[in-house]
């Protein structure tokens, strides 16, 4: 298992953008948008996987994963 797959990604329709939005709670807010949701998700995955990268370079810590700690149930 990857560290990026450590992290839940979301990606969900915006009225106010007309866009879909990607964001990965713990990791990085709102930061890619687009009209096609996969491309979206895409996108969140390469900017996770980059932002990892960076951290390990720079010796910072990653936050606490968030896949499997039932955010989905959180979050309703």
């Amino acid at each position: 298992m990857t560290d990026a797959a450590k992290y839940v990604k979301i990606v969900e329709w915006s009225d106010e953008d007309g866009a879909f939005v990607g964001q990965c709670p713990g990791i990085i807010g709102p930061c890619c948008h687009g009209r096609d949701e996969v491309e979206v998700f895409r996108q969140l995955c390469e900017i996770v996987e980059e932002w990892i990268e960076i951290a390990h370079q720079d010796g910072r810590p990653l936050p606490p994963p968030t896949a499997g700690t039932n955010v989905a149930r959180k979050i309703a």
